[in-house]
């Protein structure tokens, strides 16, 4: 297998590394998380300009047919230079959604919208106490004249503040089912709020939330294959996120290491300093590997193959960035969690990649058990 970038992969990493550089340097950053959107709206702009919107889209359908190693590719970008709009929640986890379960009417709707930067989407799923499991969804949907009535709750919705629609899993009476709801749409209230790396979400409650019949996604009662398979994209690109994120804490580590001084040496000639930093390139370059596998995987038509995969590249690197992240806190001294430097945020953001989509216990467990059925 080759695992070189062709020459179309090198060339969009060489811009986004300029545009990071260049447009959204960390002050930059840290007023766009003060804002109300929580996010750069021109950045948005730039990114469908890129082609970045429409990179894992059909070409009939206003996309570029890239693969999930191009996603990948992409999202380790997004971790080095921290950015903070709703990538994974739009075009990674609904886009992908929407691309694989859709019907071919909503893909007609909904794809080109998020390719020209038109519409930002949230995937609305999980619930309170239902921690990481996919199936345990309380909110309903009955039928109501041609159309449906959605009740329930939703938590922790990634993006929700500023999505245009959501993406709503409800139980109908033929199982898990998924719609496509309106921000505006009566009945629908979100709490939105910042979390903790900057980044926003929101709490939904739908009261007699009603939708047509076309608000249906794909057919009845196969919402959980479909959130399964999206969920799937989405852990496979926060794995490169984690590893793009690694990597520029180890560059800002070693910078620093070479100096800052103490005893009127730099502190990277101690050699338990340089041990140190070793074990955090050499857990950066493994969890690159397995970033790598979980993205060649997770275009695969083998759930259960895909499932594997996933979860053991999650549980690896989520190992791999606690190692990398508390040691760059910590050769930085006091400063490494001072809100004044980069290292704090990466870290806050690798620690809410810990949490997104089911935490490394909860990975390790499902690569264990898909072990056993194997």
């Amino acid at each position: 297998m080759n695992f070189e970038y062709t020459e179309e992969q090198i060339a969009l990493q060489d811009t986004l590394r300029r545009f990071f550089s260049r447009d959204y340097g960390f002050e930059h950053r840290r007023t766009v998380a003060a804002s109300a959107d929580g996010f750069d709206r021109s950045a948005w702009k730039t990114y469908a300009e890129l082609g970045l919107l429409a990179l894992p889209f059909p070409s009939d359908q206003g996309g570029l047919d890239g693969s999930a190693v191009d996603v990948q590719l992409v999202m380790e970008l997004l971790g080095r230079g921290l950015a903070l709009e709703p990538y994974l929640a739009t075009v990674v986890l609904c886009g992908s959604l929407i691309r694989d379960s859709a019907t071919a009417a909503q893909r007609e709707a909904v794809l080109p919208a998020i390719a020209g930067g038109e519409a930002l989407l949230a995937l609305a799923h999980y619930e309170p106490g239902q921690r990481y499991d996919s199936d345990r969804i309380a909110t309903t949907a009955t039928r109501a004249g041609t159309g449906w009535r959605l009740d329930g709750a939703k938590a922790v919705v990634l993006g929700a503040p500023s999505a245009d629609r959501f993406i709503v899993s409800a139980v109908a009476a033929e199982g898990l089912s998924l719609f496509l709801v309106d921000a505006g749409a009566p009945g629908l209230a979100v709490r939105g709020y910042p979390t903790q790396d900057g980044a926003r979400a929101g709490d939904l409650q739908l009261a007699g939330v009603e939708v047509a019949a076309d608000a249906l996604v794909g057919k009845a009662g196969d919402g959980l294959e479909a959130v399964e398979r999206a969920l799937d994209h989405a852990n496979a690109a926060l794995c490169a996120e984690a590893v793009g994120i690694m990597g520029a804490l180890n560059e800002i580590t070693l910078e620093y290491l070479k100096t800052r001084k103490q005893f009127g040496v730099p502190i990277g000639k101690f050699q338990a300093l340089q041990h140190r930093m070793a074990d955090m390139v050499i857990a950066t370059e493994q969890a690159r590997s397995m970033a790598t596998l979980a993205a060649v995987r997770a275009d695969s038509e083998d759930p259960a193959e895909r499932r594997r995969a996933v979860s053991a590249a999650k549980a690896y690197v989520l190992q791999s960035a606690r190692l990398v992240g508390q040691q760059a806190v910590q050769l930085h001294g006091g400063m490494g969690v001072t809100d004044e430097l980069i290292v704090s945020h990466y870290f806050k953001r690798l620690t809410m990649i810990g949490l997104t989509f089911g935490d490394m216990d909860f990975h390790l467990g499902r690569f264990s058990d898909s072990l056993l059925a194997a």
